[in-house]
């Protein structure tokens, strides 16, 4: 995506009195049928970076002087063996590349389910950054601001500031079951720049899903299949339920790097009800066609 997010915000109406603005961009950002990058082999970082190099590396997506929001799941208090949060050598490279870049700031977050400060120890994720000039930030409550989304579910929802104004926003999500959802991947990871009551959008969680994505549109998707959690998710808690792939998957198009993760677990992208919606909207697609499909084997 050539446009700035923070130009594009100053060029954009806000959408309502007293709301303020999110990353809505036109439809013809939703890089429908972009090519999506599967990379296998046994270094995370690795791959990783082998993934993102066959996008045009990372000095496409991220220019010098931008600040970058790097979102990561890191829900819950487990370990890295247990695959319920990101791989943290995905997110440290990630983040690496970044800052090679030339990032000016590169912040790393998530809206956690457990105490942030276990899951943020507990996930591998602080430790692998701190060699790395970046901020590891905790949510503050105070920073949430209303946002006019207009979707079919949600029309308006507080969202995490730091998130919306980011030059640069990568989602960095790890593929997991859910059990409601079916699987997590990277457009549920969205849910950890929510604030409120976020339980409330699981009446219509699918919808919901798909209009999130009307306002918040990253640049780059880097999905996390080193390890998967097969079943009793999103906070699994045993060993027999994950499976290691070594895999990453990475991409513009969320509907598409969604729909190629299914298939890790037996499905098709248009098996997920979040899918179906944010195609049908016109937000993507859930085509992985081998035209579209690059495979690197390390």
């Amino acid at each position: 995506m050539a446009i700035n997010r923070r130009d594009f915000v100053r060029i954009t109406a806000a959408a309502g009195a007293g709301l303020a603005l999110g990353r809505k961009l036109p439809l013809a950002f939703a890089a429908e049928r972009s090519p999506i990058v599967v990379a296998r082999g046994t270094d995370p970082a690795g791959i990783t970076r082998a993934a993102v190099d066959a996008l045009g590396g990372m000095g496409r997506f991220v220019k010098k002087g931008e600040v970058v929001v790097v979102k990561p799941n890191i829900g819950w208090d487990r370990t890295p063996e247990l695959a319920a949060n990101t791989n943290p050598q995905v997110v440290a490279e990630v983040v690496r590349m970044c800052l090679e870049a030339g990032a000016r700031k590169v912040k790393v977050l998530d809206r956690t389910c457990n105490d942030p400060r276990r899951c943020y120890v507990q996930s591998g994720i602080a430790d692998a950054l701190k060699p790395l000039d970046v901020e590891l930030k905790h949510i503050d409550e105070r920073r949430f601001r209303d946002v006019r989304i207009g979707g079919k579910a949600i029309d308006k929802w507080p969202l995490y500031s730091e998130a919306l104004d980011a030059d640069r926003l990568i989602n960095v999500p790890i593929a997991k079951h859910h059990g409601l959802a079916r699987l997590t991947m990277s457009m549920k990871n969205w849910m950890g720049v929510m604030g409120g009551r976020r339980s409330a959008i699981h009446q219509k969680l699918d919808q919901s899903l798909a209009d999130l994505m009307l306002v918040i549109r990253p640049d780059l998707i880097v999905l996390d299949a080193v390890r998967i959690l097969t079943d009793n998710g999103p906070q699994g808690g045993s060993l027999k339920d994950v499976k290691k792939l070594d895999t990453v998957i990475a991409g513009t198009d969320q509907v598409g790097v969604d729909s190629y993760g299914a298939t890790l677990f037996g499905l098709k992208g248009r098996d997920l009800g979040y899918v179906v919606a944010a195609e049908d909207m016109g937000l993507g697609s859930s085509d992985i066609s081998p035209e579209r499909v690059r495979e690197i084997k390390l």
